[in-house]
C-alpha cells in the first residue's frame, strides 16, 4: 500500500510522495519530499541489509580517486581554518583509506565505523579521545536513516564537521537524470539541498559553508563562504602540495609505533 505522506526526518513537517524508483533492480521504492526544508527521503528502507552486503558498492569505482581528492581539500581546510596539530576523526571511515592518507600527510587522524572492517588504519581506532578538533564525514550523510541522530552523535564529539554529499537544486531530480540516487546500490536513502543543510545548521546554532556542489562545513566559526570555496579550489592547484611540505608525515612514526 502506497502512503502519500510521511513525516520529514529533518524538520518533522509532512512530506509528499514525489516519485518511485526501482532500487537494487527489484524493489519499487517511494521517495518523499519536504516543502519546508527541501529534504528528500525514501520510505523506511527495508532493503538495507541486502544493500550493505558489500560496504563499498561494486559500482563505486571512484573510491580511491575521491579519497585522494578529499585528502587534498581537507589538508588545506585544516591548515587554514583549524589547528593542524590537533586530533581529528573520520566518521564512518570505511576501510580506513582516508585516515591513512591523512596520517601520511602528518595529521593525527583516527578511524570510526561500526559497520566496516578497518583495513588500512589499524591501530588508530577512535576511543573517546578527549578533544577532537574536526570530524570528517565523506559520502556518509546520504546513508543515514536517521540523519539528526547521527549528526548529534558527531556533535557530541566535535562541533566542527567537514563532510561531502551531493546536493540537488530546486525540485528533486528525476531518478533517470541524477546518478546520485545510486539506485543499484540501494544505499542512498537521504538526499539534501542547500535549504536542508541550512536548516540543520540553524537547528544546532552552527555556521554553514558550502561549495554548492558536494563539500560542506558545519562549524562554530564564522568563515567567508568565498574564502571556503577559494580554499577548496586552490587545494587542487598546488596549495595542498605546498602545505604538505610543512607537515611531518606519520608514515614512519606509525610504523615504529605499531611495530612495538
Amino acid at each position: 500500500m502506497t502512503v502519500d505522506k510521511i513525516c520529514c526526518k529533518i524538520c518533522g513537517a509532512d512530506t509528499s510522495r514525489v516519485f518511485s524508483a526501482r532500487v537494487l533492480k527489484k524493489y519499487e521504492v517511494n521517495y518523499y519530499y519536504c516543502n519546508n526544508c527541501s529534504f528528500l527521503q525514501t520510505e523506511e528502507p527495508y532493503w538495507l541489509e541486502e544493500a550493505y552486503r558489500s560496504v563499498i558498492g561494486v559500482e563505486d569505482t571512484g573510491v580511491l580517486k575521491r579519497n585522494i581528492m578529499l585528502s587534498k581539500q581537507a589538508n588545506v581546510i585544516i591548515n587554514c581554518l583549524f589547528n593542524k596539530n590537533g586530533k581529528f576523526l573520520d566518521y564512518a571511515g570505511g576501510y580506513g583509506i582516508f585516515v591513512r592518507l591523512m596520517r601520511d600527510i602528518g595529521f593525527d587522524f583516527y578511524w570510526n565505523d561500526p559497520y566496516s572492517k578497518n583495513v588500512l588504519s589499524k591501530g588508530f581506532e577512535y576511543n573517546n579521545i578527549d578533544k577532537i578538533d574536526l570530524i570528517t564525514a565523506f559520502e556518509v550523510f546520504e546513508h543515514f536513516n536517521d540523519p539528526l541522530v547521527e549528526i548529534e552523535k558527531m556533535l557530541n564529539i566535535s562541533k566542527n564537521i567537514l563532510f561531502s554529499t551531493r546536493i540537488f537544486k530546486g525540485a528533486p531530480p528525476n531518478p533517470a537524470e541524477w546518478w546520485y540516487y545510486s539506485l543499484n546500490s540501494g544505499q542512498h536513502i537521504s538526499l539534501y539541498s542547500i535549504k536542508t543543510l541550512q536548516f540543520i545548521a540553524n537547528k544546532y546554532k552552527l555556521n554553514l559553508n558550502t561549495n554548492y556542489k558536494s563539500v560542506h562545513l558545519l562549524s562554530t566559526q564564522r568563515i567567508s563562504n568565498k574564502y571556503f570555496i577559494f580554499l577548496l579550489n586552490t587545494s587542487m592547484f598546488g596549495l595542498s602540495n605546498f602545505l604538505r611540505l610543512r607537515m611531518k608525515s606519520k608514515t614512519e612514526s606509525d610504523f615504529q609505533l605499531l611495530s612495538k
